[in-house]
């Protein structure tokens, strides 16, 4: 059933490009393990061993804390509408903030999403391919609109100041580096 791969083939590559949510799995050394859903056509394969994803504001920022502790990160996405499958990317990931030289070039591949607080940059090591017989079937319905609405209401002065009151620390207290 699992298969493990060292890189991202086209197959692979092709139902990534088709997923609507993926979800991202992060841990500390020590504290929490934090898992996020993630979607509004934020991530981007560069090539076979290498995917960027793009960060909007949240309530928190427990991947940015986590990968500053520990620089590793999976992706998960699963087969929510046809072939079965749950498709794993495990890497080590760097961060980078607006700030960044780098910024610039990464987010022209990516939507412009009012409230962009990092790219992630994962380096793939594994793919890991596993059935998914037992994930559901759903049906893709629409983008929610409600966080781009908020983020434009809160407009970039706000955003910032909603960082610094709710997005410096994780939930166990680690720094995020959002102001790096």
């Amino acid at each position: 059933m699992g298969q493990k791969f060292k890189e991202i083939n086209q197959q692979t590559q092709a139902f990534i490009e088709k997923q609507k949510i993926f979800f991202v799995g992060t841990a500390a050394a020590e504290g929490k393990v934090n898992i996020s859903p993630k979607g509004m056509d934020s991530l981007r394969v560069m090539d076979k061993n290498r995917v960027i994803w793009l960060n909007v504001t949240g309530s928190g920022n427990e991947t940015a804390a986590h990968v500053k502790d520990i620089n590793r990160m999976t992706i998960m996405f699963c087969a929510f509408e046809g072939t079965p499958l749950i498709l794993r990317l495990y890497g080590q990931v760097r961060t980078i903030h607006p700030n960044d030289e780098e910024w610039e070039e990464l987010s022209s591949l990516l939507p412009k999403i009012p409230g962009a607080r990092q790219i992630f940059d994962v380096k793939v090591d594994m793919v890991q391919h596993s059935c998914g017989m037992a994930v559901p079937l759903y049906e893709y319905q629409d983008e929610r609109e409600e966080l781009n609405q908020w983020a434009e209401k809160k407009g970039d002065e706000g955003i910032k100041d909603y960082w610094e009151a709710k997005n410096q620390v994780s939930l166990d207290g680690k720094d995020t580096g959002i102001f790096s």
